[in-house]
């Protein structure tokens, strides 16, 4: 198994590579053989691997990202054949329709998700806590919210989760997240895939063309205590 771990060059200012680390180790634990395979601004993006993370970042970073996406669509193309891809906080917006900066410059965006981005007048910063609504997913996520822009749905995007703590998208409608297709989004820092490890075997089930409840149970009690933790922070 492949996990591309896209742009960490540029995309990476919350840790948030720490997302593939999290399904390489929770493959390895299964027995599968599993690597990451980083894609900076030097390389092209290929469409073949199995799984696509991406992370978060500002402003200048996200142009960056925005740009080498449309040059190598090799994520789009992955995206359409099914590969699962999770976009974190900024990745959210770079994937969507356009976005809008700080400094009030529209930038369009990747596509991949039916979404626009503006700053708010509040920075949205703290834990956040949501009820998915996602097939597959049960337990409530957790993480770590940073951001300025809010991000508004269109008819062919979903949420991730309904927010029970926290700001979430930050248009005022109580969601939190984004689903279309194979791609998933959330503002959700930790890394999100450590707070939340449903959420990552339901990628690694996806990429493995399985339902989740054919995953291998993993015993992890250092991982239930860290979301017992954060649940009552």
């Amino acid at each position: 198994m492949r996990i591309g771990l896209v742009l960490p060059d540029v995309m990476g200012t919350y840790g948030d590579g720490g997302n593939a680390l999290v399904l390489r180790q929770r493959l390895r634990m299964r027995g599968y053989d599993a690597e990451i395979v980083e894609i900076t601004l030097a390389d092209p993006v290929p469409d073949s691997f199995d799984i696509y993370t991406l992370g978060g970042a500002e402003d200048s970073a996200q142009r960056l990202a925005t740009r080498h996406l449309q040059k190598y669509p090799g994520l789009q193309q992955a995206a359409a054949k099914g590969a699962p891809v999770l976009a974190i906080c900024a990745a959210i917006q770079v994937l969507g329709n356009w976005y809008e900066t700080s400094s009030g410059e529209k930038v369009d965006g990747v596509g991949l998700f039916d979404v626009t981005t503006s700053p708010q007048e509040t920075r949205a910063i703290g834990e956040v806590t949501t009820t998915p609504v996602l097939d597959g997913l049960s337990a409530p996520l957790t993480g770590f919210e940073n951001h300025r822009g809010g991000t508004t749905l269109g008819p062919a995007a979903t949420p991730l989760a309904k927010v029970t703590r926290g700001v979430g998208n930050g248009v005022g409608d109580g969601t939190e997240g984004v689903v279309q297709g194979s791609v998933i989004g959330t503002y959700l820092h930790g890394p999100a895939l450590a707070r939340n490890p449903e959420l990552a075997d339901l990628l690694i089930a996806r990429a493995l063309g399985i339902p989740p409840t054919d995953l291998p149970p993993l015993d992890l009690p250092v991982v239930d205590r860290l979301r017992r933790e954060r649940l009552r922070a």
